[in-house]
C-alpha cells in the first residue's frame, strides 16, 4: 500500500461529503455500535489472504467509510483476522499479501487486537481460555474419532 489506509479514508469523506455520489449497498461481517456512538465495521477474514482479497477487503471498507462518511471519524472499517498464524504479537505477522497490499497498522485488526476491541479488554485470553477447555474434554473423543473411524 502506497498510501497510509488513514489517508485514504479522509480523500473518500471528503469526496462523500460533496453531496455527490451514488446509492450502493455494502454488507459487513461484523458491525458494532458502542454506548459514545462510535460505530465499528468489521470484514472478519482469513489470516492468510491473496492479493485479490486484500484489494476486495480495502475497497469494501473504503466503501463503507464513503457511506458513513456523516459520522467520520466515529464510524470506522477494517479487516479483522481472528488469529495470528505467526505468533501472538501483531509485528510477527508475514503474510506477504497482506503485508504488502494493505496497511498493517491503520486497517488490519490481528488476534487479541481484534478481540479486545470487540468484547474489551481481557477478551482474547478468554476466548484462548475455552479454547484450551474444549480442547480438554472433548480432544480424547476426536483422536478416537480420527484413529477409529466411528
Amino acid at each position: 500500500m502506497k498510501v497510509d489506509y488513514s489517508d485514504y479514508v479522509k480523500e473518500i469523506v471528503g469526496l462523500s461529503k460533496s453531496g455527490i455520489g451514488v446509492e450502493r449497498v455494502c454488507i459487513a461481517d461484523l458491525y458494532i455500535e458502542k454506548k459514545d456512538g462510535t460505530q465499528l465495521f468489521f470484514e472478519i477474514k482469513s489470516p492468510k489472504p491473496n492479493k485479490g482479497q486484500c484489494l476486495e477487503a480495502t475497497s469494501r471498507l473504503l466503501q463503507i467509510q464513503a457511506m458513513t462518511h456523516s459520522t467520520y471519524p466515529k464510524s470506522r472499517a477494517f479487516y479483522a483476522t481472528a488469529y495470528n498464524p505467526y505468533g501472538l504479537r501483531k509485528e510477527e505477522y508475514k503474510h506477504s499479501f497482506a503485508v504488502n497490499y494493505m496497511d498493517m497498522v491503520n486497517e488490519v485488526l490481528i488476534g487479541k487486537e481484534f478481540w479486545d476491541i470487540v468484547g474489551g479488554p481481557g477478551t482474547y485470553e478468554n476466548i484462548l481460555g475455552i479454547y484450551q477447555q474444549v480442547g480438554r474434554e472433548k480432544g480424547p473423543d476426536m483422536i478416537d474419532q480420527l484413529a477409529l473411524g466411528y
